[in-house]
């Protein structure tokens, strides 16, 4: 997201935190920081531990070993203070379908204990902002899946929390929900809230985070921003897409007298090549106006997520939508 604004201590820390189950380890000694007013994604297939570093963030579940602090307060000495400081949203919508939009989140501002008051202006305030201000008499079973997704964001809001904690909050919804989510995301940490957001969507966290985390078998295997993480997978490339099927060969030509490597689709009009910088990009597209050559496109493709995730593990991320499959690392019931 770019967001610049840092201040004092961090707003998320973690140091060295481990969890193990019997001989399982759950999570592998990650140690991470999150500035006020930053996004920090955990990136991750099923069963790679953000669930479980979530837990132990959130006081849900108390680390084997290692400590973590959440404004500040201490996540196994002040867990009080870490759950009033915070927000969560976890992977399934937690509201209840019974109750009205309106009744949920006026239920969320009594079990804080708020004063009356307070929780109906901020419960109009929250069902305006989320666009459910149409549906608040209507019970939550009548909801959609990104109504039901929003509701949910909006009553872990209720107490006006500066961290937030988001466990794959898009998963299952359709792509406009998403994008409107992700919309109040942005407005939310232009605000000054702090986000740790877990996702398996690997443009979810190109498009929100400041900083990405990629963790995989509960250890970090990558730490950097979306742009530093894409430049480890390799250079940028230049693609040029040209208009005609016929003058295909001739820009080939154009571009072997300046470049090796050329890799032609053919059926596309498409070239790729290594790129020379952006500052070639004006002399290329020059060499091909003098020589009539028209183009649809040309410009550097940087590799995406995808790749980055690809060249570090040898394997595609997830995309199945599933919930992270961590039943093997829940704490024992009884």
């Amino acid at each position: 997201m770019g967001n610049s604004r840092r201040s004092g201590a961090p707003a998320i820390e973690a140091e060295n935190l481990v969890k193990t189950f019997g001989d399982f380890t759950a999570v592998d000694d990650i140690s991470f920081t999150v500035p006020t007013g930053t996004v920090l994604g955990l990136l991750g297939p099923n069963g790679a531990g953000k669930t479980t570093v979530v837990r132990m963030m959130t006081t849900l579940s108390p680390p084997t070993s290692g400590t973590a602090r959440v404004a500040g307060h201490d996540v196994l000495r002040e867990p009080a203070a870490v759950r009033r400081s915070m927000g969560l949203t976890a992977q399934s919508a937690t509201v209840d379908e019974l109750l009205t939009g309106r009744e949920n989140l006026r239920l969320i501002g009594d079990l804080y204990g708020l004063p009356a008051k307070q929780v109906r202006a901020r419960a109009d305030e929250l069902l305006e902002k989320f666009s459910l201000a149409d549906a608040a008499t209507r019970p939550a079973k009548t909801y959609s899946g990104g109504m039901r997704r929003r509701l949910d964001l909006a009553a872990s809001l209720v107490a006006a929390p500066p961290v937030l904690f988001l466990d794959e909050p898009t998963t299952g919804l359709d792509p406009r929900s998403r994008n409107e989510l992700w919309d109040v995301l942005r407005d939310l940490v232009r605000d000054g809230t702090t986000l740790l957001l877990t996702t398996q969507y690997l443009e979810e966290a190109d498009q929100l985070a400041d900083r990405v985390i990629v963790i995989d078998h509960g250890g970090v295997i990558a730490d950097g921003t979306p742009l530093e993480l894409k430049d480890r997978s390799g250079a940028a490339s230049l693609v040029v897409t040209v208009s005609r099927p016929e003058d295909v060969d001739r820009a080939v030509d154009i571009l072997a007298a300046r470049i090796a490597d050329l890799h032609l689709d053919r059926d596309a009009r498409r070239i790729t090549a290594p790129s020379e910088g952006v500052s070639a990009l004006a002399g290329i597209a020059a060499a091909f106006t003098e020589a009539g050559i028209e183009l649809d496109d040309i410009g550097l493709q940087r590799p995406s997520l995808d790749d980055v995730f690809l060249s570090l593990t040898g394997r595609r991320a997830e995309h199945s939508g599933d919930p992270d499959d961590e039943t093997t690392t829940e704490e024992p019931q009884g």
